[in-house]
Protein backbone atom coordinates (compact mmCIF):
# COMPACT_ATOMS: atom_id res chain seq x y z
CA UNK A 1 0.00 0.00 0.00
CA UNK A 2 1.67 3.27 -0.97
CA UNK A 3 1.41 6.22 0.71
CA UNK A 4 -1.43 7.68 -1.08
CA UNK A 5 -3.56 4.43 -0.66
CA UNK A 6 -3.06 4.61 2.98
CA UNK A 7 -3.95 8.40 2.90
CA UNK A 8 -7.52 7.82 1.61
CA UNK A 9 -7.97 5.17 3.48
CA UNK A 10 -6.99 7.11 6.74
CA UNK A 11 -9.15 10.38 5.67
CA UNK A 12 -12.18 8.09 5.43
CA UNK A 13 -11.46 6.59 8.48
CA UNK A 14 -11.56 10.11 10.23
CA UNK A 15 -13.44 11.78 7.91
CA UNK A 16 -10.75 14.38 8.10
CA UNK A 17 -8.39 16.03 5.50
CA UNK A 18 -6.38 18.20 8.65
CA UNK A 19 -2.94 17.18 8.40
CA UNK A 20 -1.62 18.95 11.57
CA UNK A 21 2.20 20.54 11.74
CA UNK A 22 4.61 19.60 14.25
CA UNK A 23 7.09 22.72 14.18
CA UNK A 24 8.64 23.86 17.42
CA UNK A 25 9.57 27.55 17.21
CA UNK A 26 12.88 28.70 18.33
CA UNK A 27 12.31 29.89 21.78
CA UNK A 28 8.92 28.91 22.24
CA UNK A 29 10.35 26.16 24.54
CA UNK A 30 13.94 24.44 25.68
CA UNK A 31 14.62 21.87 23.21
CA UNK A 32 14.40 19.05 25.88
CA UNK A 33 10.68 19.58 26.40
CA UNK A 34 9.78 18.83 22.23
CA UNK A 35 9.81 15.42 22.45
CA UNK A 36 7.34 15.42 25.06
CA UNK A 37 4.93 18.39 23.76
CA UNK A 38 5.31 16.72 20.26
CA UNK A 39 3.87 13.36 22.08
CA UNK A 40 1.08 15.50 23.55
CA UNK A 41 -0.33 17.03 20.56
CA UNK A 42 0.38 14.12 18.87
CA UNK A 43 -2.13 11.76 21.76
CA UNK A 44 -4.43 14.90 21.23
CA UNK A 45 -4.78 15.29 17.94
CA UNK A 46 -4.66 11.34 16.26
CA UNK A 47 -8.20 11.08 16.24
CA UNK A 48 -8.94 13.78 14.02
CA UNK A 49 -5.49 14.01 12.25
CA UNK A 50 -5.42 12.14 8.51
CA UNK A 51 -1.43 12.75 8.37
CA UNK A 52 1.14 14.73 10.55
CA UNK A 53 3.89 17.25 9.31
CA UNK A 54 7.02 17.80 10.78
CA UNK A 55 8.99 21.06 9.18
CA UNK A 56 12.64 19.43 9.42
CA UNK A 57 14.18 22.61 9.30
CA UNK A 58 12.56 23.44 13.31
CA UNK A 59 14.24 20.59 14.23
CA UNK A 60 17.75 20.69 12.74
CA UNK A 61 17.68 24.27 14.17
CA UNK A 62 18.53 22.59 17.36
CA UNK A 63 21.27 20.56 16.62
CA UNK A 64 21.59 17.10 17.66
CA UNK A 65 18.90 17.44 20.36
CA UNK A 66 16.40 18.60 18.18
CA UNK A 67 17.26 15.89 15.93
CA UNK A 68 16.63 13.51 18.51
CA UNK A 69 13.36 15.23 19.35
CA UNK A 70 12.55 14.34 15.40
CA UNK A 71 13.69 11.10 15.69
CA UNK A 72 11.31 10.50 18.99
CA UNK A 73 8.62 12.30 17.50
CA UNK A 74 8.11 10.45 14.17
CA UNK A 75 8.37 7.07 16.31
CA UNK A 76 5.30 8.62 18.11
CA UNK A 77 3.44 8.75 15.33
CA UNK A 78 0.73 6.00 15.23
CA UNK A 79 1.64 3.18 12.69
CA UNK A 80 -2.05 3.85 10.29
CA UNK A 81 -1.34 7.95 10.31
CA UNK A 82 1.18 8.79 7.57
CA UNK A 83 4.21 10.87 8.58
CA UNK A 84 5.06 13.88 5.97
CA UNK A 85 8.41 15.17 6.11
CA UNK A 86 8.30 18.53 5.45
CA UNK A 87 11.89 18.83 3.92
CA UNK A 88 11.89 20.68 0.87
CA UNK A 89 14.73 19.44 -0.67
CA UNK A 90 15.85 19.88 -4.49
CA UNK A 91 19.32 19.46 -6.03
CA UNK A 92 21.41 17.55 -8.60
CA UNK A 93 21.33 13.25 -8.65
CA UNK A 94 23.78 12.38 -6.46
CA UNK A 95 22.60 14.81 -3.89
CA UNK A 96 19.15 14.45 -4.14
CA UNK A 97 19.94 10.36 -4.09
CA UNK A 98 21.32 10.82 -0.58
CA UNK A 99 18.29 13.25 0.33
CA UNK A 100 16.13 10.19 -0.59
CA UNK A 101 17.76 7.62 1.96
CA UNK A 102 18.06 9.99 4.31
CA UNK A 103 14.39 10.90 4.07
CA UNK A 104 12.94 7.40 3.33
CA UNK A 105 15.36 5.04 4.85
CA UNK A 106 16.51 6.93 8.30
CA UNK A 107 13.94 9.33 9.52
CA UNK A 108 11.11 7.14 7.79
CA UNK A 109 9.16 9.37 6.24
CA UNK A 110 5.97 8.35 4.04
CA UNK A 111 6.24 11.44 2.04
CA UNK A 112 8.27 14.78 1.17
CA UNK A 113 7.93 17.78 -0.08
CA UNK A 114 10.43 19.08 -2.78
CA UNK A 115 11.60 22.26 -4.71
CA UNK A 116 11.15 21.44 -8.82
CA UNK A 117 13.72 24.43 -9.63
CA UNK A 118 16.55 21.84 -10.69
CA UNK A 119 13.99 19.43 -13.21
CA UNK A 120 13.40 15.45 -12.77
CA UNK A 121 16.94 15.18 -12.01
CA UNK A 122 16.09 16.58 -8.78
CA UNK A 123 13.31 14.51 -8.14
CA UNK A 124 14.69 11.00 -9.56
CA UNK A 125 15.77 9.65 -6.32
CA UNK A 126 12.61 9.80 -4.75
CA UNK A 127 10.78 8.37 -7.56
CA UNK A 128 12.70 5.57 -6.41
CA UNK A 129 10.93 4.76 -3.58
CA UNK A 130 7.34 3.91 -5.34
CA UNK A 131 5.06 3.51 -1.64
CA UNK A 132 6.23 6.96 -1.02
CA UNK A 133 4.45 10.15 -1.66
CA UNK A 134 5.95 13.48 -3.33
CA UNK A 135 4.64 17.10 -2.94
CA UNK A 136 6.34 19.27 -5.35
CA UNK A 137 6.07 23.15 -4.12
CA UNK A 138 4.30 25.00 -6.79
CA UNK A 139 2.37 27.90 -5.63
CA UNK A 140 2.89 29.21 -2.63
CA UNK A 141 1.49 32.13 -0.67
CA UNK A 142 2.53 32.76 2.66
CA UNK A 143 5.80 34.76 1.80
CA UNK A 144 5.81 38.19 0.26
CA UNK A 145 8.13 37.58 -2.01
CA UNK A 146 5.93 34.20 -3.78
CA UNK A 147 5.30 36.24 -6.61
CA UNK A 148 8.80 37.28 -7.80
CA UNK A 149 9.65 33.96 -9.65
CA UNK A 150 6.18 31.97 -9.22
CA UNK A 151 4.14 34.45 -11.47
CA UNK A 152 6.54 35.16 -13.63
CA UNK A 153 4.93 34.71 -17.19
CA UNK A 154 6.80 32.48 -19.95
CA UNK A 155 6.88 32.96 -23.61
CA UNK A 156 4.43 30.17 -23.80
CA UNK A 157 1.53 32.31 -21.85
CA UNK A 158 1.51 30.84 -18.72
CA UNK A 159 2.70 31.41 -15.57
CA UNK A 160 5.54 29.69 -13.95
CA UNK A 161 3.57 28.25 -11.71
CA UNK A 162 1.42 26.90 -14.00
CA UNK A 163 4.26 24.92 -15.56
CA UNK A 164 5.44 23.48 -12.46
CA UNK A 165 1.49 22.40 -12.27
CA UNK A 166 1.90 20.97 -15.89
CA UNK A 167 5.22 19.26 -16.06
CA UNK A 168 5.74 17.79 -12.50
CA UNK A 169 2.79 16.38 -12.48
CA UNK A 170 3.85 14.38 -15.91
CA UNK A 171 6.44 12.61 -13.47
CA UNK A 172 4.75 10.23 -11.91
CA UNK A 173 1.54 9.16 -10.55
CA UNK A 174 3.21 9.64 -7.27
CA UNK A 175 3.37 13.37 -7.28
CA UNK A 176 1.75 16.03 -5.45
CA UNK A 177 1.32 19.61 -5.71
CA UNK A 178 1.68 22.26 -2.72
CA UNK A 179 -0.46 25.61 -2.93
CA UNK A 180 -0.76 28.08 0.00
CA UNK A 181 -4.41 28.48 1.46
CA UNK A 182 -3.80 31.94 0.82
CA UNK A 183 -4.25 31.97 -2.62
CA UNK A 184 -7.26 30.37 -3.24
CA UNK A 185 -7.65 31.53 -6.98
CA UNK A 186 -4.37 29.78 -7.53
CA UNK A 187 -5.86 26.73 -6.04
CA UNK A 188 -8.54 26.92 -7.96
CA UNK A 189 -6.29 27.29 -11.52
CA UNK A 190 -3.92 24.28 -10.43
CA UNK A 191 -7.18 21.94 -9.65
CA UNK A 192 -8.01 23.09 -13.22
CA UNK A 193 -4.49 22.42 -15.24
CA UNK A 194 -4.11 19.11 -12.33
CA UNK A 195 -7.39 17.43 -11.40
CA UNK A 196 -5.88 14.39 -10.35
CA UNK A 197 -2.89 15.49 -8.63
CA UNK A 198 -2.88 15.47 -4.50
CA UNK A 199 -2.78 18.72 -3.05
CA UNK A 200 -1.05 19.55 -0.25
CA UNK A 201 -2.49 23.57 1.31
CA UNK A 202 -0.47 25.00 4.06
CA UNK A 203 -1.11 28.52 5.64
CA UNK A 204 -4.18 27.99 7.39
CA UNK A 205 -4.72 29.66 10.65
CA UNK A 206 -1.67 31.70 11.87
CA UNK A 207 -0.61 32.47 8.00
CA UNK A 208 -3.96 33.61 7.40
CA UNK A 209 -5.26 31.30 4.80
CA UNK A 210 -9.35 30.62 4.80
CA UNK A 211 -9.71 26.83 5.15
CA UNK A 212 -12.98 26.65 3.51
CA UNK A 213 -12.11 28.99 0.67
CA UNK A 214 -9.11 26.68 0.63
CA UNK A 215 -11.09 23.45 -0.12
CA UNK A 216 -13.64 24.97 -2.43
CA UNK A 217 -11.19 26.34 -4.35
CA UNK A 218 -9.32 22.06 -4.11
CA UNK A 219 -12.47 20.39 -4.37
CA UNK A 220 -12.39 17.27 -1.86
CA UNK A 221 -12.14 13.65 -2.67
CA UNK A 222 -10.45 11.43 -0.05
CA UNK A 223 -6.71 11.26 -0.51
CA UNK A 224 -6.82 13.78 -2.59
CA UNK A 225 -6.04 16.80 -0.41
CA UNK A 226 -4.19 17.54 2.56
CA UNK A 227 -4.69 20.92 4.60
CA UNK A 228 -2.05 21.70 6.79
CA UNK A 229 -2.03 23.59 10.35
CA UNK A 230 0.85 24.49 12.12
CA UNK A 231 0.69 26.80 14.84
CA UNK A 232 -3.08 26.94 15.21
CA UNK A 233 -3.18 23.65 16.25
CA UNK A 234 0.82 23.27 17.57
CA UNK A 235 0.28 25.90 20.25
CA UNK A 236 -3.34 25.58 21.10
CA UNK A 237 -4.24 25.64 24.40
CA UNK A 238 -6.38 22.70 23.60
CA UNK A 239 -4.92 21.24 20.57
CA UNK A 240 -7.95 18.64 20.17
CA UNK A 241 -10.28 21.35 20.72
CA UNK A 242 -8.42 22.94 17.28
CA UNK A 243 -7.73 20.14 15.06
CA UNK A 244 -11.52 19.50 15.34
CA UNK A 245 -12.69 23.27 14.68
CA UNK A 246 -10.57 23.01 11.34
CA UNK A 247 -11.64 19.41 10.70
CA UNK A 248 -15.75 20.38 10.75
CA UNK A 249 -14.79 23.80 9.09
CA UNK A 250 -13.31 21.60 6.11
CA UNK A 251 -16.35 19.33 6.16
CA UNK A 252 -18.84 22.06 5.95
CA UNK A 253 -17.18 23.46 3.28
CA UNK A 254 -16.73 20.43 1.20
CA UNK A 255 -20.16 20.17 1.48
CA UNK A 256 -21.14 22.86 0.08
CA UNK A 257 -18.55 22.80 -2.27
Amino acid sequence: MNFYERLTRRSRETDSVVCVGLDPHFGRMPVAEIAAHNLRVIEATAPYAACYKPNFAFYEQYGIDGLRALQETVAAVPGDIPVLGDVKRGDIGSTAAAYARAAYEVWGFDAVTLHPYMGLESVRPFLEYPDKGIFIVCRTSANEGATDLQESMLESGIRLYEAVANIATTWSPIIGLVVGATAPAEIARVRALAPDAPLLIPGVGAQGGDAGAAIRAAGHRPGSLLVSSSRGIYYAEDPAAAAIELRDELRRASARA
